[in-house]
């Protein structure tokens, strides 16, 4: 047990360094998103790259990320194994993977055509069709345009399934090897790229070129600059990791190295299991893709709740899993049941109060971020509704994510990815029922009842797993503390409606003003009733802000 406690004692300075690290990561990715909205707005270049973007963006989070199954895996073996192990283990593992994920790549390249039908069915339209459906000769070229653009960045990002698997080796190998910050903040290279290639084709075309034109080459350098930045990502890590002893590009083919099955039983499963996530999300843009702007307005919605999402996820998943995996003998569940209910109480304490400022001020926060440029008042309409359902569910996401990772810890994939299978028939029928009442926002009601579903099922699992969990002690200031969210969100929505009356609601500064108030009252009053709750995550929180307020 003195690992552990070696561990706990720095968790707060892991959180920390994740924490400042994912945050300048994160606004570099906000950038870059506005970037690509006051270029594009909800237009056929933007609403292509979503659908091409599915199967190598899909791999780069997957494979790729911070907290993945690569990055959970190669951190669950390598923090209970000795350091002079690593090397062989990394580089073994990192020969397997890139020759399996070389001829993916090459699938992606040669299919590139079916698998865009495949993910958007909606644009495979015959003029005959489209006639049926009343559509105009310009909406029916702006469905071709839009799936011409989307096979051709396909075939240009394909190669990032390969940086996509060393990527996520790479991560998990550096976590191990106690260094988090490259890890964390490497995500910037990739927005550099895309701003950089974004601002080029402003300065050099402007409104040289027709819309059309214009589209088709934005495209292009929307994909061109997405793989640049992960070919960056991944020659970044490669110094840090040789200086770590963690391998470097020799090729290895020992299957019998020691370790290396244990990274692929835990990895298989893992990605499998991870991978139906990315279905669900490939089921929503098979509806989306029937529905106008749909795609665009998820794309620029998801990011608003990804960018706080990424932030204080990674300050609780990449802290917790070594401690999970050190804690998984059962000689030491006591320590884990206290450290599950840990790592769940502190995911509500940030997840929930930002819930519902998320959902109660989501026009004023989409219209300061994006609109501007070819992102008008209309596009903002089109995004709001879609945030607010995102907002919706951004608890039980982060608290899936901990229990999944809880299973890795304990060395079974197999779990996860059962449960996985499970939701991925139950996305689609969801999606397909809310999608009729709801449009847009319905898809991503589908995913926040499915993730909610799946958190009370591995909770159930975990109660049978680990010899029982005391879940109704866990539940009361779960509950307290949405109730403390659900009061400091209406208590923003008034204030918000009072600045707007007093102050104005045009204008970027106005619209700044309103949106600090609002949100500061908000997040003051959910602090203020969370205090008195006395829940000791809450003032293990709190305790935690006012030491680095302090401290700076």
């Amino acid at each position: 047990m003195a690992d552990v406690k070696k561990t706990s004692r720095s968790l707060a300075s892991i959180a920390g360094i994740v924490a400042i690290a994912t945050l300048i990561s994160k606004l570099f990715g906000l950038v870059r998103q506005q970037a690509i909205a006051a270029a594009f707005g909800v237009g056929p270049a933007f609403d292509a790259y979503n659908y091409a973007y599915v199967i190598p963006g899909f791999l780069l989070i997957l494979l790729g990320g911070i907290n993945g199954p690569f990055h959970s895996a190669m951190v669950s073996v390598l923090a209970k194994r000795d350091r002079k192990d690593a090397a062989p283990l990394v580089e073994t593992v990192t020969t397997l993977v890139g020759v399996l994920l070389l001829l993916v790549t090459a699938g992606l390249v040669v299919f590139a055509e079916p698998l865009i039908n495949l993910v958007a069915p909606g644009l495979n339209v015959s003029p005959a069709e489209a006639q049926q459906l009343g559509m105009g000769a310009a909406e029916l070229q702006t469905i071709v345009q839009t799936k011409a653009i989307a096979i051709q960045q396909l075939r240009i990002m394909a190669p990032m399934a390969i940086f996509a698997g060393l990527i996520g080796i790479g991560f998990g190998s550096l976590s191990a090897a106690d260094q988090y910050w490259l890890p964390s903040i490497s995500p910037i290279f990739s927005s550099l790229a895309v701003i950089v290639g974004l601002g080029i084709l402003v300065l050099q075309v402007g409104g040289d070129l027709g819309a059309s034109q214009y589209a088709m080459l934005g495209g292009l350098v929307l994909a061109w600059g997405t793989v640049a930045g992960a070919v960056l990502q991944w020659l970044v890590q490669l110094p840090a990791q040789w200086r770590s002893g963690m391998g470097g590009l020799r090729l290895r083919f020992n299957l019998r190295q020691p370790g290396v099955q244990e990274v692929l039983k835990i990895m298989g499963p893992a990605t499998f299991s991870s991978g139906m996530l990315q279905i669900n999300v490939w089921t929503d843009l098979f509806f989306a893709s029937y529905i106008p702007q749909a795609a665009s307005a998820l794309g620029y919605a998801g990011l608003l709740v990804q960018t706080p999402l990424g932030i204080l996820s990674n300050m609780i998943l990449v802290p917790y899993l070594p401690i999970f995996s050190q804690l998984a003998a059962p000689e030491n569940w006591d320590e884990l049941r206290s450290r599950i209910r840990q790592a769940l109480l502190l995911t509500a304490v940030a997840m929930l109060p930002l819930s519902a400022l998320m959902m109660t001020l989501a026009r004023p926060i989409v219209r300061v971020v994006y609109e501007r440029g070819a992102f008008d008042l209309e596009a903002s309409a089109v995004v709001t509704s879609v945030l607010m359902a995102y907002g919706f569910g951004m608890f039980v996401y982060l608290g899936r994510d901990v229990l999944v990772r809880v299973f890795y810890a304990l060395g079974d994939g197999d779990t996860p990815f059962r449960v996985s299978i499970l939701n991925i028939f139950l996305n689609a029928l969801l999606d397909f029922l809310l999608v009729r009442s709801f449009g847009a926002p319905g898809l991503v009601l589908a995913t926040v009842a499915v993730n909610l579903i799946s958190m009370v099922l591995f909770l159930w699992l975990l109660h049978r797993r680990l010899g029982g969990l005391p879940l109704m002690e866990w539940t009361l200031p779960v509950v307290a503390l949405t109730l403390s969210s659900i009061v400091s969100g209406i208590a923003a929505w008034f204030v918000l409606d009072l600045c707007e009356t007093f102050i104005g609601t045009e204008g970027l500064l106005i619209q700044l003003v309103d949106l600090s108030i609002a949100g500061a009252v908000g997040l003051g009053l959910f602090g203020l009733i969370a205090l008195q709750l006395r829940i000791p995550e809450v003032e293990m929180f709190s305790s935690r802000l006012r030491q680095r307020f302090l401290r700076r």
